[in-house]
């Protein structure tokens, strides 16, 4: 098999000049009179193959590991069509090469990378879609992966929470454990209220994506934007709770407030996804 179900896998979509904006299929949310611009990649048909040539960002999850891409760029077919699809592509030829793992201040165990295509042909079969059905995947793409991004930081959420309250249960203040202190009560129960909140969007949209048909592309984002938002915050919270303790590289807290913070930018940053989602609202 081409494309074993263990291979190693990365969606390939970002460019060095195209981040967010590739998740504005229809350019709905674009600025007036802005263009999404010249592609870093694209493919060209050449009689029974594609020719890729160019290059996806550094923000390739498993970029520079991976041995096969789902790669999402520019497409000139055989037809004379132009716009987007999608492509399964080997990763393992000679035409194929990558930047060095991204050093990033947080999720440091997730590898990404560029991945350069220097004239990489592939046959034309392995075009999952062409110029007509994009928007159609690319929209059920984004939908999966904003409603795992609300489970994932759902439970980040939780886990900086569970952290503050077994601390908050252990350090003593005053001669009392801190729990025992209104305003740390009333910090806490805050935490909770989010942590239970994005939790229960995160599984609506969850259903939603997996119970077939056409998914919610808005409900998706706003478990999205409302998990990784709350990730954030609570584990804030939780430094708080923490005191001098939590910056320390002893306690995982200030890990996971890194994590978070990287949340909100990655698969799609939230502002952007704001404005497709209110824009699919207003349809």
């Amino acid at each position: 098999k081409i494309f074993p179900p263990d291979q190693i896998g990365c969606w390939a979509i970002t460019e060095p000049d195209h981040g967010s904006d590739t998740l504005d299929f229809d350019g709905d949310v674009a600025a007036p009179n802005g263009s999404r611009g010249t592609p870093n990649c694209i493919a060209r048909a050449d009689g029974n193959e594609y020719v890729i040539s160019g290059q996806k960002a550094a923000w390739v999850s498993n970029g520079t590991i991976a041995k096969s891409a789902a790669l999402y760029c520019a497409v000139e077919t055989n037809e004379g069509q132009s716009g987007y699809g999608v492509f399964l592509v080997p990763l393992d030829g000679p035409d194929v090469s990558r930047g060095k793992p991204l050093d990033k201040m947080g999720q440091r165990a997730l590898n990404q990378g560029e991945i350069f295509f220097n004239d990489v042909r592939i046959p034309a079969d392995y075009m999952f879609c062409g110029p007509n059905e994009y928007s159609m995947v690319a929209d059920m793409t984004l939908c999966r992966a904003n409603s795992l991004m609300g489970i994932i930081f759902a439970g980040t959420a939780r886990a900086a929470f569970d952290l503050a309250l077994d601390y908050a249960k252990e350090r003593k203040q005053g001669g009392v454990t801190i729990i025992e202190h209104q305003s740390v009560k009333a910090r806490i129960f805050e935490m909770y209220r989010k942590v239970e909140t994005a939790k229960a969007l995160a599984d609506r949209a969850l259903c939603f994506t997996l119970a077939g048909g056409m998914p919610s592309l808005e409900v998706a984002i706003a478990s999205k934007v409302t998990a990784t938002k709350t990730a954030f915050e609570v584990a804030s919270e939780s430094i708080q709770i923490f005191g001098g303790n939590g910056i320390s590289r002893e306690y995982p807290i200030e890990k996971i407030l890194r994590d978070a913070r990287l949340s909100m930018i990655e698969d799609g940053c939230n502002d952007i996804l704001g404005l497709v989602g209110g824009e699919r609202l207003g349809r």
